[in-house]
């Protein structure tokens, strides 16, 4: 920030006027208001505008109010503003006495930038609450402090006839409102209230016609109020899809079995967690272990999901809600969020309600696969085998966004899903890069659109092996670069070949560079960024996920590289072992144990569970794919020797989502008897690569020894910790070699298995203990989500190459 100076010949009642620019999160947060009360605190005269740029006031009047007026500009900014930058230019005075807010100015290119969306603030869900307030129980409260904003911008300067706000008139009293500087929904562009605002309707069909005793055939349910009637239909077992901020949520009583499992067999969800809803933090408290930090996640203006860990025996006293076992089979945490929208609140219940649901499931409101749905019309079509009603609205939703999902490891937040209440939040970079447009990977997808020193990350897209997700990306990324003004000349892509968002960037690059960077070099990058390192100093990167293109044609993923921005060397490795099948094996994690047992030279004996999970046709036809390698790609990944010790301890063989298996060790070895040290230990050789010395990590002495144990009688959850433990080694083994070799003594931990707190805050403590410093993600995932930045950073310094042909 440029500090405000007050020339030398000036005494404090010299009258003085000042423009000052203010850039950041500034429009739609209540700024201009704020500055409106500061002037006139002060008796200063002049103007307040909303531009492209940000927000841009004259100030006028004695030179100590001027001085102590741009003091505070950003000290004292509302809860929902962030202040990046104030700029001073001194000007002529020209008189007045009166300060006024100037209607917004749409000229210049787009540099401000917009509010996440924000839970309901403490105000208004008082005025939700009382039956004398004329928003009594309205589904759509807000104010400058709270309520949608990313999810409606249509444009900038953000004003509400750039907002899908603007299809409604606000009526006499809330147009009074919004033009009174003194009142908390001054220029609050979402402001609206019954008599105007939008309406809320439940739309019921064949099945929750049923459940109501009505008839069927869509219609909508007119009779009553919406949430009472939905509160009525979750309580009886319905599945309803909700329409939030950013897309619908299908919901369901979360305590009820018979609809629980309904929902995840409508679905076709498998065994992944669904996350519940409560109303406070307290109302989950007998569940699970419940941080300070994870209250406070759960309790801030963001709400996303928090993934905490469950009791082991969870007490249910009097009125205490108990979660169906088919909410988070085989996890041990429990995705947890608090209502962040008015209905939200109404639908879990006002204190004076009748009893319903106190814990929601609330999951994404798409097909398995494909984008949340946003729009009404397709909502009704494509979640018609998945809901049985509808509580809906006519207030559009412009942009996707869904709910974020965050951990917390060793007292700090570990992002997993960057997506509502932090996108489009901007990340600062350590180094500035030119205008580009960084795709991201395939799974996981979020994209990144940077220049200069600032970076948006895109809410989360998803897996982009669906048609309608690439259209979604499509929208997402033009609706990105409008609000930013930023146009990319530079797209940045992974290397892997059959990528879809590398296809995507190929054929959009319209005669612009396209730069391929390494997957885990970008792993690595991205850690570096969010930690603000220039790159003068390579740093030990540990990468470990479940797949990445190699340089050499085989699947990485348990790489552990010497890298800055620029390059990157391959330290050392998990050595490979044959990938039967390609996604067959990532579904099945018994026939990556299998591969890693042959291997390691063990046989595929009766008494081991991995063998028993296969049939005696598929071992037959597995051996043969080994010995002849057929569509067996050579694979170094820490994620599949994670699934196959899964499998060989008897934890996990099918996994119905991604890192089901993973999960599941994890869970295991949390449950392990305390006072065991014991650690299974990676074998570790030198060989030539490329030109250059190589460390590969064998793990089939792990393997022997977990044989060993299994034979033993030793229980699942000592061998799960045993090979965290192991793995923990490893990694600090590494690193000390590559310091001792290369004099390096910064850690970067990255890739989607650092997503398992329980092996990395070990890796982090130990390697701190060997005197490193530890890089590791709180504000982007570790995983594919977070991968698009460290594209970014290497694309956009990098000389390009070449220009893609159609």
């Amino acid at each position: 920030m440029s500090g405000p100076q007050t020339p030398a010949t000036a005494t404090e009642d010299t009258p003085l006027r000042r423009r000052v620019t203010v850039r950041g999160v500034v429009q739609g947060v209540g700024f201009r208001p704020y500055l409106y009360g500061l002037a006139t605190e002060l008796a200063l005269a002049g103007h307040v505008t909303n531009t492209a740029e940000g927000v841009v006031v004259e100030v006028e009047g004695a030179a100590s109010a001027v001085t102590r007026f741009c003091d505070r500009i950003a000290v004292q900014a509302p809860p929902l503003a962030r202040v990046e930058s104030v700029d001073h230019q001194e000007m002529p005075p020209v008189g007045g006495t009166a300060f006024t807010i100037l209607a917004s100015r749409a000229d210049g290119p787009a540099r401000t930038l917009v509010s996440p969306d924000s839970a309901t603030c403490a105000d208004c869900l008082a005025e939700l609450a009382d039956p004398a307030d004329r928003r009594h129980r309205h589904p759509f409260v807000n104010c400058t402090h709270c309520g949608p904003r990313f999810t409606i911008v249509t444009g900038v300067p953000y004003d509400r006839a750039n907002t899908t706000m603007a299809g409604f008139a606000m009526c006499p009293d809330c147009a009074r409102e919004y033009a009174d500087p003194a009142d908390r929904r001054f220029h609050a562009q979402p402001v609206a209230c019954p008599a105007c605002g939008p309406r809320l309707r439940l739309v019921t069909g064949e099945v929750a016609g049923v459940v109501a005793g009505q008839e069927s055939g869509l219609r909508s349910a007119d009779r009553g109020d919406p949430v009472t009637e939905a509160r009525a239909l979750l309580t009886r077992g319905a599945i309803l899809a909700v329409k939030g901020l950013g897309g619908y949520h299908l919901a369901c009583d979360a305590t009820n079995e018979a609809a629980v499992a309904l929902l995840r067999r409508r679905k076709a969800r498998g065994d992944k967690p669904f996350a519940v809803m409560a109303r406070t933090a307290d109302a989950v408290r007998h569940l699970v272990r419940l941080s300070p930090e994870e209250r406070t996640l759960l309790e801030g203006p963001a709400r996303p999901v928090v993934l905490v860990r469950r009791h082991p025996h969870p007490s249910y006293a009097a009125g205490a809600a108990r979660p169906a076992e088919g909410v988070a089979p085989g996890s041990p945490d429990l995705g947890v969020m608090l209502p962040y929208t008015p209905l939200h609140h109404l639908l879990l219940g006002l204190p004076d309600d009748a009893d319903g649901p106190r814990l929601l499931v609330m999951t994404s409101g798409n097909v398995s696969g494909e984008p949340i749905v946003t729009d009404d019309t397709e909502a009704l079509e494509r979640l018609a085998h998945l809901a049985d009603a509808w509580l809906t609205h006519d207030r559009p939703i412009h942009v996707p966004c869904d709910d974020s999902v965050v951990r917390v490891c060793d007292g700090q937040p570990l992002v997993i899903r960057r997506s509502r209440g932090y996108a489009p939040l901007p990340l600062t970079l350590p180094l500035p890069v030119r205008p580009a447009l960084a795709v991201g990977g395939d799974l996981k997808n979020a994209f990144c659109l940077g220049s200069g020193r600032r970076a948006w990350l895109s809410a989360h897209i998803g897996d982009m092996d669906d048609i309608g997700t690439q259209r979604a990306f499509a929208r997402a990324a033009a609706q990105l670069e409008s609000i930013t003004g930023v146009r990319p000349e530079t797209l940045a892509s992974d290397r892997h070949p059959g990528y879809r968002s590398a296809r995507w960037a190929d054929r959009n690059a319209a005669h612009r560079p396209v730069v391929r960077v390494q997957h885990h070099h970008a792993h690595i990058a991205a850690a570096m960024a969010e930690h603000g390192l220039d790159g003068a100093r390579p740093v030990i990167g540990v990468a470990f996920d479940g797949t990445g293109h190699g340089d050499d044609g085989a699947v990485w993923g348990g790489e552990f590289l010497l890298a800055d921005y620029d390059r990157f060397t391959r330290f050392g490795h998990l050595a490979y072992v044959p990938l039967p099948g390609g996604d067959s094996a990532v579904r099945r994690p018994y026939r990556m144990a299998l591969a890693h047992l042959r291997t390691a030279g063990i046989a595929w004996t009766d008494d081991l569970a991995c063998t028993a999970a296969s049939l005696p046709d598929e071992l037959r036809v597995l051996e043969r794919q080994l010995e002849r390698g057929l569509n067996c790609v050579p694979t170094s990944s820490m994620g599949r020797l994670f699934d196959a010790v899964s499998s060989l301890a008897g934890v996990c063989h099918r996994a119905g989502y991604e890192a089901q298996a993973a999960v599941e060790l994890e869970g295991a070895a949390l449950r392990a008897p305390a006072g065991d040290t014991v650690a299974y230990a990676f074998a570790l050789h030198a060989s030539e690569v490329s030109g250059g010395a190589a460390v590969r990590a064998d793990p089939a002495p792990v393997l022997v020894a977990i044989v060993g144990d299994l034979r033993a009688g030793v229980e699942p959850a000592l061998i799960a910790a045993r090979f965290h433990r192991g793995v923990t080694a490893l990694v600090r083994a590494m690193c000390a070699r590559a310091r001792e070799r290369h004099g390096l003594d910064t850690v970067a931990l990255t890739g989607g298995v650092f997503a398992n707190t329980l092996l990395s805050s070990a890796c982090a403590a130990g390697l701190r203990e060997d005197g490193f410093t530890v890089l590791r993600h709180h504000l982007v995932p570790p995983g594919d989500g977070g991968l698009a930045l460290g594209q970014l950073m290497v694309a956009a310094r990098a000389t390009p190459t070449s220009t893609p042909t159609e």
